[in-house]
Order: structure tokens, then sequence, then C-alpha cells
């Protein structure tokens, strides 16, 4: 195996006992990060008087802002360090995540969603929840809401100190703190004005440092097709580098999945689910200047997200390929072993010396910057006005609602420390990821569309649909742990994997959200159509884009970034 000269001292990372020892340079533009990002927080402290700027950036924002903040709220270190890790595990089948489960998700949500967030003015999405179906639908969703961006958070805390820890050699637990504070006194400072402005700086560190390992990673292995003939060395009974060749059939895939798990259960349901309901994404996009901004804001992020892979699925594949060594789960490892979770750090040690180790470090630091902004500034959002104002204090001023955001920005912050332990029982932080997507995001995302294409929709249809959905998803859960061979049940082989039955479980739960919705809505009264104008399709007059070019409307380039997605299947099917 050939190496690179200047990977020579990375190779100290591959015995456990030892960890890079960065130089002077790294510090610096580590240290350098930490002071601009707490800069731009207190910096725009001053215009961010108001719970509309707070929470919602004034809505000021242009649509290629609020579509790359759109997309750096989901890149965190979740995204870099999880589906790295992913793809070791999986091989290229964790790309379905950023093409089928990413793209028409979000072409959907700018095209056919977003008008009636924006329209309505809601400040959340459990907002549209109150005022499509009732009080109580709208607290259930905004706790399903709540849970989830505390437990996403604990994972963007548990990655970075992976990161610092297998780099530098820091203790976990200290890196979780002094991270997460710096996060959450920016965002208390700020709110979304300086959560999106970080979003949009960390975007590009993001890419700038990431790039350093795909590039130099494609050096040592001659190319794609150099790579592709490591690992089918290395691995000649699993398929790591096809989409959709292995899915004919369970036993052909690392995933031990059917094709039908990806297109239903992932690309129908987990993506639509995440991508046009999960507020920590939603948000950004509400904070537009007008309604044609919001709606290009996801398409714009689309053509971003498709590239994405380059700097995340591809280092989990130049591990599978160059890595003297077989990663193991988070959940057995012992010590000594290196996980799937530890991908990204390992790689990045294994390219990088000093000033460009700084680089990549900071880049790894801006994701999870990114992610944890990302989860407190949506949690404090659907804590202060959906809970807080709605069932504790309904009418107080718009100042101490702020003051309320900012102390629950923090408050989040520490709640969702306990958070990141909890990833640790898992074979990897995306298998648990996916987990939590699966509990509430698909049945939310069936009770949403209900409401937007169908009038009948009941509110008491809705609550209990959604009771359901998450009630099913989670006993599912529990049972397999309990009994590991309902696996099989579940996501229909005995060759499944966690991430299929995650997959599987997601299409049941919301089956089972539309299913009971449809059912008690029969039974049920509906609201007066007068009460669901700007609510529902049929209902609400939408802005007239026949006067613009056809170049400028959002469902072109809608089409283009599908168009640009089936090629990419067809590329590396």
């Amino acid at each position: 195996m050939t190496h690179l000269p200047w990977t020579v001292p990375a190779l100290l990372l591959l015995a456990a006992s030892h960890v890079l020892s960065p130089k002077a340079v790294d510090f610096v533009v580590i240290v350098v990060y930490f002071v601009m990002v707490l800069g731009i927080g207190f910096y725009l402290k001053k215009y961010t008087k108001s719970g509309e700027d707070f929470f919602l950036a004034g809505r000021e924002m242009t649509a290629w802002v609020a579509g790359l903040a759109f997309l750096s709220a989901n890149l965190g270190s979740l995204e870099l360090m999880g589906w790295a890790g992913a793809s070791a595990e999986y091989g290229i089948l964790a790309a379905h995540w950023y093409w089928i489960g990413a793209i028409p998700a979000m072409v959907f949500l700018g095209v056919v969603m977003i008008p009636f967030y924006y329209i309505c003015k809601t400040h959340s999405v459990p907002g549209y929840l109150n005022l499509r179906y009732d009080r109580a639908t709208s607290g259930l969703g905004a706790i399903c809401l709540a849970v989830i961006t505390i437990l996403t958070s604990g994972v963007n805390m548990f990655a970075m100190a992976l990161v610092l820890n297998v780099l530098l050699g820091w203790n976990i637990n200290v890196s979780i703190w002094v991270s997460s504070l710096v996060v959450g006194v920016y965002v208390a400072a700020g709110g979304l004005f300086s959560a999106i402005f970080n979003e949009v700086v960390q975007f590009f560190l993001i890419w700038f440092g990431s790039l350093l390992i795909p590039i130099l990673g494609m050096i040592e292995t001659g190319g794609w097709n150099g790579l592709v003939a490591r690992i089918r060395a290395r691995f000649p009974y699993q398929d790591f580098t096809h989409l959709w060749r292995g899915l004919g059939h369970f036993s052909s895939n690392p995933m031990g999945i059917h094709w039908t798990g990806i297109v239903f259960g992932l690309g129908m349901v987990l993506s639509f689910g995440y991508w046009t309901t999960d507020f920590l994404v939603v948000q950004r996009v509400l904070s537009a200047r007008d309604v044609r901004a919001a709606k290009m804001a996801p398409i714009i992020a689309s053509f971003f997200k498709m590239a994405i892979p380059l700097i995340v699925i591809l280092p989990g594949l130049l591990a599978l390929g160059v890595l003297p060594f077989h990663l193991v789960p988070q959940s057995t490892a012992h010590a000594g072993q290196y996980t799937y979770n530890d991908v990204l750090p390992l790689m990045l040690g294994r390219y990088c010396g000093p000033g460009l180790l700084g680089l990549g470090i900071t880049a790894l630091i801006a994701g999870f910057m990114s992610g944890m902004a990302g989860n407190t500034s949506a949690f404090s959002t659907v804590w202060t006005y959906d809970i807080y104002r709605a069932f504790i204090r309904k009418d107080e001023s718009d100042e101490h609602y702020v003051s309320m955001g900012r102390w629950s920005t923090l408050v989040g912050v520490v709640v969702s420390i306990g958070a990141a332990y909890l990833v640790m029982q898992f074979a990897s932080i995306m298998d648990y990821v996916q987990a939590l997507f699966s509990f509430f995001d698909s049945p939310l995302f069936g009770t949403i569309i209900l409401g937007m294409m169908w009038k009948r929709t009941t509110p008491k249809g809705a609550f209990w649909g959604l009771a359901a959905g998450v009630g099913s998803s989670v006993a599912m859960f529990v049972a397999v742990k309990v009994n590991p061979h309902l696996l099989a049940v579940f996501a229909l082989s005995s060759h499944a994997q966690v991430m299929a039955d995650n997959m599987y479980r997601a299409l049941w739960s919301w089956l089972i959200c539309v299913g009971v919705t449809v059912g008690v809505t029969l039974f049920t009264s509906p609201r007066k159509e007068g009460e669901l104008t700007s609510l529902v399709y049929g209902l609400t007059e939408l802005p007239s884009e026949g006067h613009l070019p056809l170049v400028k409307r959002p469902i072109f380039w809608g089409a283009v970034a599908m168009a640009a997605l089936v090629a990419l299947q067809i590329i590396f099917w």
C-alpha cells in the first residue's frame, strides 16, 4: 500500500495509544474561528429586538442566503461524521440519503408546501398545525419536534467530542461542554440572525476544509476506478460501490434492504418527513424576504446537496479502500478498536499535516457549530411559541418571549448534553438519527400533507393519527430491542441491518398515521371551509408567477434539479 509523503505523521493515529500533536498554527486557526463566531453573535444582537427578528431573522433573507442556511443547518458534524461512518458501514448506498432521500423532498417543499407555511405567517411547523387543526394536535407536534431537536443536538455534541478526542486527545466531557456553551452563547445573543450568518460562513469553511480528504484520497488510490478496485479486492463478497444494482434482493447488499425500502421508506416517507416538516430546516426558509425567495431557497440548496457526497460519502469509501484494519460498530467496540464513527477523524489524520490539520479540524468544528446552532434555535422557537406561549404564559409581551427564547436556548444546550451519551448505544451515529426520524418526522409528514391536500381532514383525525404513528414507531423499535428476531418481521428479511429496519419502520408508521387519520376523520366533523383559507389547497390564493420568465420560476429550477438527480442514478447505478 502506497502513502503520500505527508501522511507519515498520521500513521501515529493508527495506534490507539497515540493521537496527533497539532502545531501552534493549527491552534491559532481553531481559536480564531471560535472568536469569530462569538463576535458575529454579539454583533447581531443589536439587530435582534423583536420576536420576528429573533425567531425568523426579520424575514429579510435573500433566496441564496436562506438556501445556504437551509442546507448548512443540515450539514453539521452529524452529517460529516455520521454519513462518513455510514458509508464505511454500508458503502455507496449511503449516498441514497443525499440523492433520492433528499432532492425530491427539497423540490416538493419549495414548489408545493412553502407557500402555505409562508403565507399563513407561522413561526413554526407546530404553528401551522395549530392553524390547520387545533391546539391539541399542535401541542403533540411541538413535543415531538422539541424532543427530536434535543436528541439530535446531542449527536452533534458527541460527534465533536469524538473528533477532539481522536485527533487531539482531549477529554470528551471537556470537549462537549466547551464547544456546546460557545454555540449556546452566540445563538442566545443573536437568535436566528446569528445562526444563519454563522451557518453561511460555516458552509464554506466545511467545504474548504473537508475537500482535502477526497482530493488527497483520490490521488493515493488512483482515482475512482482505482478506489473501486481496492474495495472489491478487500471485500469480494459485498457490493459497496453500486447504488441500485444490489437492491433486487435483501441478501445482495451490505444494508440487507430491498429497493422498496429505499424508494418508499426513504424516498417517499423519511426524506419528505424530514425536509418538509423538521423545523430545524424549515425555519431557515421562513426567514426569506418573500414567497418566491422562500420557494427558491430549498431548490437552490438541492444543487449543493447533490454535491455533498463528495466530502461526506467519499471519505467513508476511501476508508474501506485504504485503512489497514476493519472498523467495528460503536456499540461493540473494545479498547484499541476504531469504530465507524471514527472514519472522518481517521482520514483527516491520514492526509493532513500542520496547518492543513488545523483547517480540517476547523471544518469539523464549523460543522458541529452549524448543527448545534440549528437544533438549539429550532428548539428555542418551538418551546417558546408552541409550548410555553400556547400552554403556560399566553399573554406576555414580545420582549418577554424573546427573553424566554434566549434562556431556553441555553437550557436546551445543557439538556442535550445528556442526550450525547445515548449515541454510544448504537452501531453508528446515523443508525441512531434515522431511528429518531422514523419516530417523529415520518408520522408528522402524514399529518401535515393530509391537512394541506384534503380539506376534509379533521382535528381529531389528525391528533389520533399522529399519536398512533409515533406510538407504533416507538413500539416497533422497542420490540426489536427486546426480541431481535422481530427485525426480520418489520424489515421483511433476516438479512436486514439496523438501517433497513429504520426505513421500513418509517414506512409502517406513516401508513398507520395516514390510516388512522382517514378512519377517524370519516367519523368526525371537519372545520368550516372559511376557517381554512391560506391553509389548504383549493382554498388558498397562491401568488401568480405567470409574469416571470421561465428561468426565474422555481418550478423550472426544480425540474432541472430532478433531471440532474436522474443522471446521477444512471452514472452510479
